[in-house]
This record gives structure tokens, sequence and C-alpha cells, in this order.
């Protein structure tokens, strides 16, 4: 008896983008504790900033590189780690340090899931890119709340002075907002205001997936049921109960 091989579902990748401070990681994880189903992944842009030489090096270490132009990125690797995971391969991931704007030595491993939320200021700017997410959300928050977010975080969390982020803002960051990634939210399929706050566009969003996971599910009980063609099973082959705990062993496995 010759059976079928099923056909590997993909994992489902969802783009979560927005201004800086906006409240992107918020978002997500909201979505992933909602979600409860295994192996989710988070996926950060910031992770991917290019490797800076040493004049470019000084210019951020005096506010004067510019961290929020597609050019900061390097999309090369995002879009190479995005379709790894989308196959349910392990991969690895560079850890970005922000206090030295420099990727320390050692990477992180992140393994195959379900689903991937990959969330960043400049998510949906590379065509390439777009063609890996599944889902589209825009996170939409006020610039005078973004504003006061970043001043704490970069200050309390990257030890910067609030003269420098200021000037960062006013030369870079608010630019960039309005050129790359304002006009992004006509490619969004949902736009989430207030960010977390919104637990209407939260459960929305956590709907959908849903929605999306039980679909695949059934196609791949089809898959399994079309491989045998109707004839039994060989005796030493037994199916297991889709549990979650076996769905991530098959996650593992693939």
């Amino acid at each position: 008896m010759h059976l079928k091989r099923p056909v590997v579902q993909q994992a489902k990748i969802k783009g979560l983008c927005g201004g800086s401070s906006s409240g992107k990681t918020t978002v997500a994880n909201k979505i992933i504790e909602a979600l409860d189903v295994p192996w989710v992944v988070l996926l950060s842009m910031d992770s991917f900033y290019k490797v800076l030489n040493k004049e470019e090096q000084e210019l951020a270490a005096r506010s004067e590189y510019n961290f929020d132009h597609p050019d900061a990125f390097d999309f090369d690797l995002i879009i190479h780690t995005l379709r790894k995971l989308k196959k349910g391969k392990s991969v690895k991931v560079p850890v970005y340090d922000f206090t030295t704007h420099s990727r320390r030595k050692d990477w992180k491993t992140v393994y195959g899931a379900n689903v991937v939320i990959f969330e960043g200021i400049l998510a949906f700017a590379n065509k390439e890119l777009l063609k890996l997410l599944d889902m589209k959300v825009f996170v939409d928050t006020d610039s005078d709340i973004r504003l006061v977010r970043r001043l704490k975080r970069d200050i309390s969390e990257r030890g910067r002075d609030i003269v420098g982020v200021i000037k960062q803002y006013n030369k870079f960051v608010k630019p960039a907002f309005e050129q790359y990634i304002e006009p992004t939210v006509q490619l969004s399929d949902i736009v989430v205001p207030r960010g977390g706050e919104n637990f209407v566009a939260l459960d929305l969003i956590v709907q959908h997936v849903h929605s999306q996971l039980e679909k695949r599910e059934i196609t791949v009980r089809a898959a399994l049921a079309s491989a045998h063609q109707g004839q039994p099973l060989p005796d030493k082959l037994s199916v297991l109960e889709s549990t979650p705990q076996v769905r991530g062993l098959h996650t593992i496995i693939r």
C-alpha cells in the first residue's frame, strides 16, 4: 500500500505595524494571551537593525542616525527568517543592543510555530515582506501619547537624555512616520485605534486567527483521510488524537 504524503500546513504570519511607541508589542502580547494556543512566536522588527559601521556608530551616539528609515533595517534577513518560520522551521534571530547600537554576539533560537506575530514600525514597507503576511494590523495611537511613551522608554530603559530623544524625534521619528509609516495604513486589514485598550478590535483579531487554525486542522485531517484512500491503516500505525500537545510535537518535527 502506498500512502500519499499530506501537505505540510504553513504557519500563519500576522503583521503589526504602527508608529514608534504606538503599543504594537502590547497589542501583540494581548493577542497571544487571548489566543491561548501552543507555539505562538512574537518576532520584533527591532531585532533586525543593520550592523553600523564606525561612522554610523558615532552618528548614533549623537542622535544623528536615522533608525526610522527603511535603510536602517536588514529586510533581506527579515524575509529569509519569516520564510523559514512560515515553513515551520527553526531560525536564528539577532539580538540588538539599543544602548550600544549593535548586535550582540549570541543570537537566539526561535522554533517553528503555528502562529507568528511580526511587529515593527516598517512592517508594511517592503513588497516581498507583505506577501508573507496573512493578516495586516495597523496600531493607531495619538502622536502626543506616542511621544510621551518614547520619552519614558528611551530615558529609563535605553540610557538616553531628554534633549537627545526630542531631537531625534523631531528630526527623524516624526518625518519618517509621516512619510513611510502612516501611508501604509491603507494596506492594513484591521486598524486598531488606542492600541491595547481596544478590546473589540483585539477580540476580532483573535477570532480570525482561531478561524484560520480551525480551517487548517480540518485540511490536515482531510489530507490524512485521503492519504490511504479508504484502505485500512496498517496494524502498526496508530493515529493520535489531535491535542494541543500533539500539534506542538508536529510543529517541532516539521
